[in-house]
């Protein structure tokens, strides 16, 4: 269902208003939604999708206009149906009319919604004006109260197909991430085979997170384009603060992060910011290095910036570094090889026993430190608590005799025993007090019940 019409009628709230959601970005400004973006919504017995687009100008071509239009072209050419969002307070323009002309030669069932009729009396005369489209009956709506959302609804399913049958796993979520123009919409034109996503020299192009459904690796792969973040001083309150927040809500639901780095400037300060954010998210990770292709280089140049970017993503030492050119398209497909290990390893168990051999052989190699009072610490055992990330609970006699150092060291070991690359670990030191405690307070509370 592709929702179209020119800017500020109120597109994106009935996005939201249909799918039940606040993910479309909601701005009193024209202009807000550029690419086109997908959510799902249900009716009765029956789901759909819903592509919102941005306001459809055809009589200027200045910033953006043209690449809307395109996005708008290519959602309607993928719909079943088309839904035209006028505005009833404002009454029909010349931009819905040459529309609605624009419509009538596509071949796509469309259907009119009149948006911003809050009066039950009014609704109906405003909507009458809108007959003179061709277009069909135009249904009088409130998007942002919900009013006759459900009338238009009815005649809307009607002409969608029938639903297909939900077959194999929930698709894997990867969010593409990185700075502002460091190349994440062109990585996924590059990887889509289309223009998924307008790409511009200018900052803040993308505002909303896109997302799009392919098949790679015999597996479905949600892929969401977000915003470029910059840093919070530099974000004033609109359609970026909006955009960047919802970039870090794709950074939490994703199976896996695909940090976008510049080639050409390396590592900022901020690459190193949502490089934590990651890690501290828990998300597995695949660094892409773009714009490879513009960088002079012979035979020893990949490797020297491997090391070089690795000793400022010292967070993620764990994550596979892919150097790309989302331009020319090399080695772009290699990122889906990467990432599906990475969500393999997010998503491991490993036994017991097995962590326990890790853990013996790295007490064997490295005695664990003691205090200047002579007490040193010793590993009882350890064990896999979760996964997503892999998380393990090491049992000890006292915590605190374990330092930085040593805590390090055993989870090097752990990955080096166990693998787990493209994956963050946690480790959870436990002492014998707390497991003391834990089991007075269990059979206290088994006494009271």
């Amino acid at each position: 269902m592709a929702i179209i019409g020119r800017p500020n009628v109120g597109k994106s709230t009935l996005v939201n208003r249909l799918c039940q959601s606040r993910e479309a970005i909601v701005h009193d400004a024209p202009g807000v939604t550029r690419d086109r973006t997908y959510q799902e919504g249900f009716w009765g017995d029956r789901s759909f999708r819903v592509v919102d687009t941005g306001g459809l100008v055809f009589d200027d071509d200045s910033e953006f206009l043209p690449e809307i239009r395109e996005q708008a072209n290519l959602a309607l050419a993928e719909a079943a149906v088309a839904v035209v969002v006028v505005d009833g307070q404002q009454g029909m323009t010349a931009a819905d009319q040459s529309i609605a002309e624009w419509l009538r030669g596509r071949g796509v069932p469309s259907f009119v919604a009149v948006n911003k009729c809050e009066s039950p009396d009014r609704g109906l005369a405003m909507a009458a004006e809108f007959w003179s489209l061709g277009l069909g009956e135009p249904v009088a709506i409130s998007a942002i109260h919900g009013a006759g959302t459900g009338d238009l609804l009815d005649q809307v399913v009607s002409h969608l197909p029938p639903a297909a049958e939900d077959e194999g796993d929930e698709p894997i979520q990867m969010a593409i991430i990185g700075r502002p123009n460091v190349g994440k919409s062109s990585l996924l034109n590059a990887v889509c085979g289309e223009n998924r996503a307008i790409v511009s020299p200018i900052r803040g192009t993308t505002r909303d997170t896109i997302d799009t459904t392919i098949e790679r690796e015999n597996k479905v792969w949600k892929l969401v384009d977000t915003a470029g973040i910059r840093r919070r001083r530099s974000v004033n309150y609109g359609p970026e603060f909006f955009g960047i927040n919802r970039s870090f809500k794709a950074i939490e639901r994703s199976d896996v992060c695909v940090l976008v780095i510049d080639a050409l400037d390396g590592v900022t300060e901020q690459d190193q910011r949502l490089a934590g954010r990651i890690e501290e998210d828990g998300r597995a990770c695949v660094v892409v290095v773009n714009k490879w292709d513009a960088i002079e280089k012979d035979s020893h140049t990949m490797p020297a910036m491997e090391k070089e970017l690795r000793a400022k993503l010292y967070f993620l030492d764990w994550a596979p570094m892919l150097f790309t050119s989302a331009l020319s398209g090399q080695r772009v497909n290699a990122i889906f090889p990467l990432a599906l290990l990475a969500v393999e390893q997010h998503r491991r168990r490993v036994s017991t026993s097995v962590v326990n051999e890790v853990l013996q052989e790295a007490v064997s190699w490295r005695s664990p430190p003691t205090s200047r009072g002579g007490r040193q610490g010793r590993i009882y055992y350890g064990t896999q608590v979760a996964t997503r990330p892999p998380s393990f609970t090491l049992f000890v006699n006292d915590p605190k005799l374990f330092g930085d150092t040593y805590r390090r060291y055993v989870e090097r070991q752990i990955r080096q025993g166990l693998g787990f690359e493209g994956s963050p670990l946690k480790l959870f030191w436990r002492g014998k007090q707390q497991r003391d405690a834990e089991r007075d307070l269990a059979r206290q509370q088994a006494r009271g019940r």
